[in-house]
């Protein structure tokens, strides 16, 4: 009796981490000073000791349920994108830089060119990130997952100037609500999502004229990644008071996070584009639309507060960094909360 026999194959282990390490190295920045497969991820603090007063901000999550779509379709190579995109986007939010990700993959059995590919969109998702790939770990458990199964997890880090963190804390009731556009469901919500559609091979491949697409390819779109746009108003000079990344919970559980106790956020559902695959999931699965809102995205996957002389100039920025961006709303004086209305 061996490891191997007992499900564990190391051999295994050691071809997935070469397979992976050229994704890897595609996400290095100047400041990581380790390489792949020592025993932690080392990075260097010196390219923001000129902050004032340097703030680590942190962010980890998984993908949820919506592996399952992968496991069905055999489709690996962006479900990493999504757990990266949980992580910094939340980072993001609180006004900081990713600087770098770790991710953790547990499977039933360990085979390096399928764990390649998921780590291949975690490489990506780090790209677009601007977050360096500096370690991870892949764990081998069979008899506690089935062999064409896997869980997938990430963490991340950033770094924030303290007198630039968002906090909402500046709100006074006078503020533009924007919202920025999301690529379709992102990452929550799935397990409604399966009870709603048929969760076969065929039913998943069948194209639809609405989605200008099959079933399985829109639900399996990864999430948007909003660094790179938030980014960009940072440099642009517009000041975000506020962020809300849309999660799940949709409107109503996270808006209200972006709030201090004496403004309240008012929400036009009719002022942006809905994605239809929200409209053939309500209407398949006979939800309610305040169900909707309070589970899904909606087809806005950040929200930002700025001043409302800034409204022109922060739509043009978001615009620029290649992210679609709506008035969707304002913000008033009020008990905290968020009122969604036609």
């Amino acid at each position: 009796m061996d490891y191997k026999k007992a499900g564990v194959d190391i051999e295994a282990g050691y071809k997935a981490v070469e397979l992976m390490k050229t994704h890897i190295s595609k996400t290095m920045r100047p400041e990581v000073l380790t390489g792949i497969g020592g025993f932690s991820g080392a990075f260097s603090m010196n390219s923001f000791k000129n902050m004032e007063e340097p703030v680590l901000v942190s962010g980890t999550d998984g993908v949820g349920t919506k592996l399952k779509l992968a496991f069905l379709l055999d489709k690996h190579d962006t479900i990493g994108i999504d757990c990266v995109a949980m992580c910094v986007n939340d980072i993001a939010c609180a006004g900081g830089e990713p600087l770098f990700f770790l991710d953790y993959i547990a499977c039933g059995k360990n085979e390096p060119e399928k764990i390649a590919t998921i780590v291949s969109g975690v490489a990506q998702g780090c790209i677009q990130a601007g977050a360096a790939l500096i370690g991870g770990e892949t764990a081998e458990m069979p008899g506690f997952y089935p062999v064409d199964e896997y869980d997938l997890a990430g963490f991340a880090v950033g770094v924030v100037d303290k007198k630039e963190l968002i906090t909402g804390a500046e709100l006074n009731g006078t503020e533009t609500i924007i919202g920025i556009a999301s690529s379709g469901i992102h990452s929550n919500g799935y397990s409604l999502v399966r009870k709603v559609f048929n969760m076969n091979v065929d039913a998943l491949n069948t194209y639809y004229e609405s989605l200008s697409d099959t079933l399985g390819n829109t639900l399996l779109v990864p999430t948007k990644i909003y660094v790179k746009a938030l980014k960009s108003l940072k440099e642009g000079g517009v000041k975000v008071k506020a962020c809300s990344h849309i999660t799940g919970g949709g409107f109503y559980e996270n808006i209200p996070r972006m709030l201090n106790d004496n403004v309240r956020a008012v929400i036009k559902k009719n002022s942006y584009d809905i994605p239809p695959i929200f409209n053939m999931l309500r209407v398949d699965g006979d939800i309610a639309e305040n169900i909707m809102y309070n589970t899904y995205n909606m087809g806005i996957g950040m929200m930002i507060a700025v001043d409302s002389d800034k409204t022109d100039e922060a739509i043009r920025l978001i615009e620029a960094a290649g992210e679609k961006a709506y008035v969707v709303g304002e913000v008033i004086k009020g008990e905290k909360g968020v009122d969604v209305i036609a």
